[in-house]
């Protein structure tokens, strides 16, 4: 199967690092013209560079704006007017004893991690339902389904998603423009190998450890290992191209089998 994105262009949010940093990649491989967000030029401008580097003649476009904030949602689509592809990447997480979540924290998490997709999906869908194509995507979590006691915050956020993307996806309907969220689990990402290494023998090689951290830790995963933000990646660009017309509405999983259910 070729996923051919040549002609496309999409955003991908929160995308100087991390799971956003590989999506970005991946649609460029596929040959998308792709939007690199993040909060500041600096940031983004390095972001630019390594995709740029790691696929020769790749056509990106420096997306740098907050799009939590109204105005910052604003900048990214001065910057990129229109788009054909929208991945909602970006979000924040923390642990917190659930007694001791602030308002404000609440708030927070909802802003960044669900009204910064909504703001942006709302600004692209009526072009790609125009234009008749359209690929909208929210990047949710395990934590959408597993609600951790740790971050129950984050978590009503990424079950938020789940709702949000099955909701825009009705809106939609017919048009040729498909939404859906994609349930991520346990993912390597920067910080991640620190945090490991904090709960296992720190003399293990990494591949040892991570294996060790998962039986530990983690033992409710199929897969036995930490996804590579790659592999979260090659779903997104699967569910952006023509291929997966026929995938709305839909919470896809790229879990590793940790949620321990036949349905999300």
């Amino acid at each position: 199967m070729r996923l051919d994105l040549s002609g496309r262009t999409a955003l991908v949010t929160g995308s100087t690092q991390g799971i956003g940093e590989a999506i970005a990649s991946g649609l460029a491989r596929s040959g998308a013209r792709v939007g690199v967000n993040g909060r500041t030029a600096a940031r983004v401008e390095e972001a630019v560079a390594r995709l740029r580097a790691e696929v020769p003649g790749a056509e990106v476009v420096a997306v740098a704006a907050d799009v939590a904030t109204e105005d910052g949602a604003a900048q990214a689509v001065a910057a990129l007017p229109e788009a054909d592809i929208l991945v909602n990447n970006l979000g924040v997480f923390g642990s917190a004893p659930a007694l001791e979540i602030s308002d404000d924290e609440w708030r927070r998490y909802f802003e960044v991690n669900v009204l910064a997709g909504v703001r942006l999906t709302r600004a692209y869908l009526p072009g790609m339902m125009e234009r008749g194509f359209g690929r909208v995507q929210f990047i949710a979590s395990d934590s959408a389904v597993v609600i951790p006691a740790e971050m129950i915050h984050y978590g009503m956020s990424k079950t938020a998603l789940l709702a949000v993307a099955r909701g825009f996806a009705k809106e939609a309907a017919g048009t040729g423009v498909t939404v859906n969220s994609v349930i991520a689990g346990p993912t390597h990402t920067g910080g991640v190998e620190d945090f490991v290494y904090q709960l296992v023998d720190r003399d293990l090689p990494w591949e040892e450890a991570q294996r060790a951290f998962m039986r530990e830790h983690r033992p409710q995963s199929l897969l036995g290992r930490l996804i590579e933000p790659e592999e979260i990646a090659n779903m997104v660009v699967y569910l952006s191209s023509a291929q997966a017309a026929a995938t709305t509405g839909a919470a896809v999983r790229v879990d590793g089998g940790y949620v321990d259910s036949i349905l999300p």
